[in-house]
């Protein structure tokens, strides 16, 4: 690229538009190419970015966020303790934006939590790591921007796929609509619709697999559809009655199916309506000018069936409004005539741009006429117009867009098939992948994907409510393409699952969760020379947790330890012990009145080296002590027991992790190694023959020994050796043979108190100032 060719480039980079009319077509090169700028995409560019690669993110569209920016401010999440990393920052930066007062304009903060909130507490937004789930799309997208521009992320926007040249099994480039060529290592495909996956040869579903494929019972054609259904019996004929008149608008032909058989329909789309209904801020709604009212009458009825059952109509019957700070609204489809354009978009997965910009078009004109026609047709009661009516745009949202949101909501378009597919046996807890790269935590959820007549009426088909479901890993697997395909491409959205599973794991924080993945995983196959389905998981899996990732399900609240008190400014204890049942058992106490100061005690019953880096972010890198002391081994070392044993090269790693975590963080680290066990007692609660096969109880604590002298040898770390120094004093141990006596604690304690005199004094900019930028700025760790 010449001197010329690249400043044109840089700056329409900078501006956030480039397209082929605005500068000359361009050859990017870059370690990293994200195609689709959805929150998916927007975590896997930053996450390659944070590890030192080069990334271009390039988007079809005009606007970064997808669903996020696009209107879905209710985010629709199961239980929010399995999102972490660069999704959880996205979350604690909404939360910051709505505790500034400033941020207020058409309500107060007391106002909306007091009387509309009802996904997000005023308590979960207090606090240094509090966290909002609701929010404007404005707010979104600028959050996500200043994302993007804080670690670097350039993005080309209008920049539609064109061609994928390949190979082998290996993307060199892609072209684009605008002409621009893209030349990528690694690329990740973050589009809602999986067209470059499906450009480069990977195999893809579109809709619904039959039951017996996988041998679910959620898939294929519903026998029975229960929820969003059109109740009441609405007559489907022209002529009420008379089947001969032609069927209504938006009721389709034929049967629907035989049940439990699969299909090619996918479920329905809509738009997320950010309305609202303060006069001031409100745009007045655009009328389609091919609004045709006869197009709902299906509505009409509906409504009128309603009254005749001696109620009235109300707003909660067509749409489900959830309100969203300063008197907006995530609309969204609900019940059995609404948002949803249902049997509509069957040719948007596979269609080609034209076919696309159709659809689109047609389910906004859709939206708007229906909008309109229940805001004003007299064959709907005026209490139900006036609700109607009352709701429009916003004058300060989607400002580009007359009010309209840029994204359309493809729930569902082409889902990857690889070698790993999740299923409805995931999602129940019944398969668990042994890979994770994240968790789904929602149930599964499918909107209607057809509108037919059953018994003489209208009838939905298709959705399914299954929810109370418990957080499950989302396999690596599932993210890349199968092995024999495509070697270099990720793709976190349109992720290896069925129709059921996919609608579980759709999410906006799980597609942030599997993004963040997805950008790690490149930059290990780029500094290994790999394909992505060859990456070192291990690897992948330790890097994830050390930048806050959640790849199991947490512990029961009351396995955790307490909360510690926190100082004015939100710091918590000076020291923190972190480690498993040694360290619950007491020494901590008997540490803090050694040195004077206050301890926290992090130690977890049965925990392994395993479950401390799910719970380090919690219980230490957000706390910002001065010095934690790390105790772990007992546990992973039982390996006669696959519950809690870890092979001795993966406890290596998982403490090297929890060093450079801490490092990073300004944390001075003490290491201590496993404590001797007595074996005759040992043994009266354990299999002995697990451990003869690998030379013996001694020879494992052995092994497990030098792994915490190799890593604090690399890293420069204090270390104390309990096995050693105990081993000299019979008399620190319970009579279980493994755990400390209360003259046991004190012993642990003193050597510990010893450890920490000897460190060098921390310099200033540790963890409870500001946090380090190298390792050279650390306070020192004593050898």
């Amino acid at each position: 690229m010449d001197l010329t060719r690249f400043w044109s480039w840089l700056l329409c980079g900078a501006s956030c538009v480039c397209t082929a009319t605005q500068c000359p077509a361009a050859v990017v090169t870059r370690d990293v190419c994200v195609y689709g700028a959805t929150v998916g995409g927007i975590t896997a560019a930053i996450q390659s970015a944070r590890q030192g690669k080069s990334v271009v993110l390039v988007e079809p569209g005009r606007h970064i966020g997808g669903m996020t920016t696009g209107g879905l401010g209710a985010t629709d999440i199961g239980n929010k303790g399995v999102i972490g990393g660069i999704s959880r920052e996205f979350y604690q930066r909404v939360a910051k934006h709505y505790a500034d007062d400033a941020a207020w304009r058409w309500e107060s903060r007391d106002d909306f939590f007091a009387h509309r909130s009802k996904r997000t507490t005023l308590e979960e937004v207090s606090g240094p790591d509090a966290t909002m789930w609701t929010f404007e799309p404005h707010v979104a997208e600028r959050i996500l921007n200043e994302m993007l521009a804080d670690n670097g992320c350039v993005v080309q926007f209008q920049q539609r796929l064109s061609i994928a040249t390949m190979e082998g099994q290996r993307i060199v480039a892609i072209k684009t609509d605008a002409g621009d060529v893209y030349r990528a290592k690694i690329y990740v495909d973050a589009t809602y619709e999986g067209d470059l996956l499906a450009m480069a040869g990977v195999s893809y579903r579109v809709g619904r697999e039959a039951n017996a494929q996988y041998n679910e019972t959620l898939n294929g054609i519903r026998e029975h559809t229960p929820k969003n259904q059109i109740y009441g019996g609405v007559d489907p004929y022209v002529v009420p009655g008379d089947p001969a008149s032609g069927l209504i608008p938006l009721v389709q032909r034929g049967s629907g199916g035989i049940p439990g058989d699969g299909d090619q329909r996918v479920q329905a789309y809509n738009f997320r309506l950010c309305f609202t209904n303060v006069a001031e801020n409100r745009r007045e709604l655009t009328v389609p000018d091919n609004y045709d009212p006869a197009l709902y009458e299906l509505a009409a009825r509906r409504a009128e069936k309603i009254v005749e059952s001696g109620k009235q109509p109300v707003l909660s019957n067509f749409c489900n409004p959830v309100w969203m700070p300063n008197s907006k609204t995530d609309i969204n489809n609900s019940q059995g005539i609404s948002t949803d354009f249902i049997g509509m978009n069957y040719d948007y997965p596979d269609g080609d741009y034209a076919t696309r910009d159709r659809i689109w078009k047609s389910h906004k004109d859709y939206i708007l006429g229906f909008w309109h026609f229940m805001s004003t047709s007299p064959r709907v009661p005026q209490g139900l117009r006036q609700e109607f009516a009352s709701f429009g745009p916003c004058k300060d949202e989607f400002t580009g867009d007359a009010g309209w949101p840029h994204q359309m909501y493809v729930r569902e378009a082409r889902r990857m098939v690889s070698d790993y597919v999740m299923t409805e046996h995931n999602c129940r807890g019944k398969e668990v992948a042994d890979d994770p790269v994240g968790m789904a935590a929602y149930g599964m959820d499918s909107h209607n994907c057809q509108r037919i007549v059953q018994d003489g009426a209208a009838r939905n088909e298709g959705d399914v409510q299954q929810h109370g479901l418990k957080p499950y890993p989302i396999s690596y697997r599932a993210i890349v393409p199968a092995k024999g395909e495509c070697q270099n491409l990720l793709a976190p959205v349109c992720v290896s699952a069925t129709h059921i599973a996919f609608g579980s794991v759709r999410m906006e924080p799980v597609f942030m969760v599997l993004g963040q993945s997805a950008g790690a995983a490149a930059v290990i196959a780029i500094d290994a020379d790999t394909s992505v389905q060859d990456v070192d998981y291990q690897k992948l899996r330790s890097r994830l947790l050390a930048d806050g990732q959640v790849l199991a399900r947490p512990a029961a609240k009351s396995a955790g330890p307490p909360k510690p008190r926190l100082t004015a400014d939100g710091a918590g204890p000076p020291i923190i012990c972190f480690g498993d049942s040694i360290t619950k058992r007491g020494y901590p106490e008997e540490l803090a009145k050694l040195l004077g100061k206050q301890v926290f005690n992090a130690g977890v019953a049965g925990n392994s080296s395993r479950h401390a880096l799910q719970r380090l972010q919690r219980d230490v890198l957000s706390l910002r002590p001065e010095v934690v002391v790390v105790s772990l081994g007992t546990n992973d070392s039982r390996v006669a027991e696959d519950r809690v044993f870890v092979p001795v090269d993966e406890y290596e790693a998982n403490l090297a992790t929890i060093a450079e975590s801490c490092q990073r963080a300004g944390i001075r680290v003490i290491f201590c190694t496993v404590p001797p066990i007595d074996a005759d007692a040992y043994f009266t609660r354990h299999r002995r023959e697990p451990f003869e096969q690998r030379g013996g109880l001694p020879a494992v604590l052995e092994d497990y020994r030098a792994a915490v002298v190799r890593v604090a040898d690399r890293n420069a770390l204090s270390i104390v050796d309990l096995n050693q120094q105990l081993a000299m004093r019979p008399d620190w141990r319970d009579q279980d043979g493994v755990h400390p006596t209360r003259e046991g604690n004190r012993i642990i304690a003193g050597l510990v108190a010893e450890a920490i005199r000897q460190m060098p004094t921390p310099k200033a900019g540790n963890a409870r100032s500001a946090a380090p930028t190298s390792r050279q700025q650390l306070g020192g760790a004593g050898g």
